[in-house]
Parts: structure tokens; sequence; C-alpha cells
């Protein structure tokens, strides 16, 4: 079957193909979601209803793109994120269920300030998708966040505009390397700093999927991996208001390393969370 065949398909027939190029039932039916509209309770209706040539031409083309290895997120162009349907492409990294923690420890140490109305910073924002979540769940707050890439920043624009709530309204968005592009006036009355930056060593392997198509700037740091967030820990004293807070992600097996930093760089209260599957993966650091 090819996109230029005349024959009239159904659904189920291309959610048929779709597992069976795949060996994936997820994958299919989240293709044939995304192509034909059908999504909850109207799906299982729909599926034997037959696909329009528009509509089969943009699922064959998504089937060919899933199948030679490009992320699912990437193929849809949007994903799931908290209570948000993010726009995804190449530009940024794809948001994990890791980040969605980091974004729930980051609310929690906002809500343990006790401020009326925070001023949070987002370092290295990508899609948007901590920015934005932070401005809807946290209704008071005002979000700055900042990326060295102007890609990515395209992409959180993007992300914003299509949220369509006043949380949008709420978050900047500022082109530059981590806190430089920060108006100085921010100094010393910054309530949360929260960052997902990359973290990953250039020698340190990476699945396919991840290392054939992700950013590289967005995933690796350098030699050691916390290259990124050794500045961004030690940088953040100067922002923070007192008490303030950082919330940083970071691999496992950072966590000692992460810790020592931040009590080099003056933090009093230092701990590492865990994630969903037991692994330490944010550094919470008080200021």
């Amino acid at each position: 079957m090819t996109s230029g065949d005349p024959v009239s398909t159904t659904w189920r027939e291309l959610l048929a193909l779709a597992e069976s190029r795949l060996g994936s039932k997820n994958d299919a039916r989240r293709l044939v979601e995304r192509a034909s509209g059908f999504e909850g309770g109207e799906y299982l209706a729909g599926l034997d209803e037959t696909a329009t040539p528009r509509t089969r031409d943009f699922f064959l083309r998504m089937l060919e793109r899933r199948a030679a290895g490009e992320p699912l997120q990437y193929v849809l162009g949007r994903w799931g994120f908290r209570r948000l349907d993010l726009f995804l492409d190449r530009r940024v990294l794809i948001p994990r269920p890791e980040t969605e923690m980091v974004v729930q420890v980051a609310l929690a140490e906002l809500a343990a300030l006790h401020v009326s109305r925070p001023t949070v910073v987002d370092l290295g924002t990508g899609s948007g998708a901590i920015a934005l979540s932070i401005a809807l769940e946290a209704p008071t707050s005002r979000v700055w966040a900042t990326d060295v890439s102007a890609d990515a920043l395209d992409v959180a624009r993007a992300n914003l505009a299509g949220a369509g709530t006043l949380a949008a309204t709420r978050v900047r968005l500022e082109h530059g390397s981590w806190f430089d592009p920060l108006p100085p006036l921010l100094r010393g009355h910054v309530h949360l700093v929260v960052a997902n930056p990359p973290y990953v060593g250039d020698d340190e392997e990476l699945p396919p999927e991840v290392e054939g198509w992700e950013p590289r700037a967005a995933l690796r740091s350098g030699p050691t991996g916390l290259e990124d967030v050794g500045r961004i820990v030690k940088e953040a004293p100067t922002w923070l208001s007192a008490p303030g807070a950082l919330v940083v992600e970071i691999a496992p097996h950072q966590a000692m390393a992460a810790c020592a930093m931040s009590e080099q760089a003056g933090f009093r209260e230092v701990e590492v969370r865990r994630d969903l599957t037991g692994r330490d993966r944010m550094l919470v650091a008080r200021w």
C-alpha cells in the first residue's frame, strides 16, 4: 500500500498495517488517533470509517517516519505533559515523566515558600514544558524562561500561543545561556530556579532513538556531564531570594557530586529526591 494507491481504506485496515510494520499496538493506535482525529470514546466507533485521501496520506507518511526509527513524539508532533498538550519537533528535547516529577517537586518547594506572587526562572526551557506547567499550576507566579537555542524558543513560543490560557501571558521567554539574559533587577528576587539541563557525559552511551534524533546540545554537557549543573548551582545564589529554592534534574549517579557542589555554593539545605522508578533524580537546594 502506498500513498498513491486510490483504493478506499478503513482506519481498521490502516491500524493493522501499522501494527504489522511497527510491532507495537500502542504506536499504531497513536498514529491512527493523530491522523483520524478519533480519540477517547470516538476511537473504536471510527475504526470502520473510510479514511479520506488526505488523512490516509498523512497517516502513511507518519508510519514511514516511525518505521525509520524517528521517535513517536516527533512523528506525532505533539505530546502530553502534565496538563499540557505540547507541540514538539526535533528542535527540542522530548519531555519525559522524570521531568514531570521535576515540576511536581518545584511546585511543592514554591508552595512551601508561602509567597503570594512568586518569581520563577526556568533555565534551558526547550519546549517550554516546565515554564508553562508552573505558570498554569501556580496561578499567581511569574515565570522567566531562558534558552541559548533560538530554535528551541520558537517551539516554546508556539506552545505558549497554543496553550490558550492566561498562564501563557505570565511566561516571558529570553534568548541566552542560563542566567545571562535575565534582567539585573531580578538578582536576589527569584523565589525558585528550576532546570532540566544537559547532564549526559560526552562518552556516555545513549539509546539510538535518543542519540540519533534529539538535539545533542540539550543532552550532553561535556566530559563529566556535570558542567552545566555545576554552573547553575554556582550562579543560583546570586539570583535567589532568601528564602528561595533550586530544583535541578540530574542523572542518578551524579547525586553525591551535585550535593557537594550545592554545599560548596553555600546552600544550607540540600537533598536529592527520587523519581517514580526509585532513582535519584532531582537535586533540591534551599537558600
